[in-house]
């Protein structure tokens, strides 16, 4: 597997996209181009069928959130996509399109729906739209031979119903794997953890969405394709739910930003330096394997781990904290987690602040993090053009004490995968 780049920002890494993760997409890109072939050739089989979930899914990409941090941004495009992967019947009456129709009809309305966020500039990535054709392709191979084949016939009730359920789980633990498998080849970060946090991210729009796919399907069977319209209705509300939660937990996060700014504005701080400590910290706990609850807390407490040099009368030069005494670290340590907490920030994040100046073999590893990369971009900065590896060589020689090997051969690796770029100011 070829290298690949870490984006953080203020460090300029760059990188390509290894082989595996080409050769999914080109898999991706052959099932979609034969399936859209295989239907040109030999038309529709269910033209109503097709243009009502095509429809849906069009629409459900076009009110995708763009720039969306979640793992679904287009949820209802996903539930309908889905729905018509594990469609039997409509009203009543047996249907007979096959697995290429269905993936034509998803790949054709899912490009229509992406049209005005390409426009825009923010269009779903190449890994967006693979795996929807892929986790489609899985479904409907998995459910439609069998029921054209009418192996299905003796199923009803609740039997097929359990049947639909447990193709949709199985398909969303697919789906969590192939997302996971290609965040892991294009980032090289751990593959457990990420798998954790896509299943993890499964409770919760998720779930809606498989339970979503699952009664449009056995709905659309009974009741015909008026039954889209309005189970679509509560997921666009779960959806609409779910960015005004998003949209707070942004505001959140530019709140912390904002207060982590004002040692900035002081001049106790260089510009921009607690968003770098930021950014480089959040990327060597990946590397780590932490969990994104535990990422969340690290970045917040990266973003405000200079709080306490407020309370300073006179500045610290460049603000190089680990320059100081010991027992100058730990004041100011204690006193940035006293104003943590005055803030209301999560206690957790208080704590990595309070405790960042101790011997790392009596912190915790977001702590241990936090204080190694701040002091490898403080010595970095202050080493001229050959910083980088000048302070990597000051931490490995300090990890007898004052540094976690593990946490400092992990900043290795993920400055390694960009060269060791030098940060930039601002």
């Amino acid at each position: 597997m070829s290298a690949v780049g870490v984006e953080i920002p203020g460090y300029g890494i760059v990188g390509r996209a290894p082989v595996t993760l080409t050769l999914v997409h080109a898999v991706a890109l052959l099932l979609a181009v034969g399936s859209l072939a295989a239907v040109l050739w030999q038309g529709l089989d269910e033209r109503g069928v097709a243009l009502a979930f095509g429809i849906l899914i069009a629409v459900g990409e076009l009110t995708r959130w763009s720039g969306a941090e979640e793992r679904e941004a287009a949820p209802l495009a996903a539930a309908g996509a889905l729905a018509y992967a594990l469609l039997g019947a409509n009203a009543g009456h047996r249907t007979d399109h096959g697995a290429p129709e269905i993936v034509a009809v998803v790949v054709a309305a899912a490009l229509i729906g992406c049209v005005p966020h390409v426009a825009r500039g923010r269009g779903p990535t190449a890994d967006h739209l693979t795996r929807r054709v892929l986790t489609v392709a899985f479904a409907a191979v998995c459910f439609q031979p069998l029921y054209n084949q009418g192996r299905l016939s003796g199923w009803g009730g609740p039997s097929y119903a359990l049947l639909l359920v447990s193709l949709l789980v199985l398909t969303a633990l697919c789906d969590a794997v192939l997302a996971a498998a290609m965040a892991h080849a294009r980032t090289r970060w751990p593959f457990g953890p990420l798998l954790r946090d896509e299943l993890r991210a499964m409770l919760g729009i998720g779930s809606a969405v498989c339970a979503t796919g699952a009664v449009m399907s056995l709905a659309v069977a009974v009741v015909g394709l008026w039954a889209l319209p309005v189970f679509s209705l509560p997921l666009l509300l779960t959806q609409l739910s779910v960015r005004r939660y998003a949209a707070v937990r942004v505001t959140y996060r530019q709140t912390i930003a904002s207060l982590a700014r004002a040692t900035e504005i002081a001049g106790y701080t260089p510009a921009g330096h607690a968003r770098r400590v930021a950014a480089l910290s959040r990327a060597v706990g990946r590397e780590l394997g932490l969990s994104e609850p535990d990422l969340t807390v690290l970045e917040y407490a990266a973003l405000m781990h200079d709080i306490g040099q407020l309370s300073l009368v006179d500045p610290v030069p460049a603000g190089a904290t680990s320059v100081l005494s010991t027992d100058e670290q730990r004041r100011i340590a204690l006193l940035g987690g006293a104003v943590v907490r005055q803030t209301g920030v999560d206690a957790e994040v208080a704590v990595v602040v309070e405790r960042q100046a101790d011997p790392y073999r009596e912190q915790p590893v977001t702590a241990r993090i936090v204080r190694a990369v701040n002091a490898y971009e403080e010595m970095a900065r202050e080493a001229g053009p050959g910083g980088p590896l000048t302070a990597l060589e000051k931490l490995r020689l300090a990890t007898a004490r004052d540094y976690q090997p593990e946490v400092v051969e992990s900043l290795a690796r993920v400055l390694l995968r960009g060269s060791l770029t030098l940060p930039q100011a601002g």
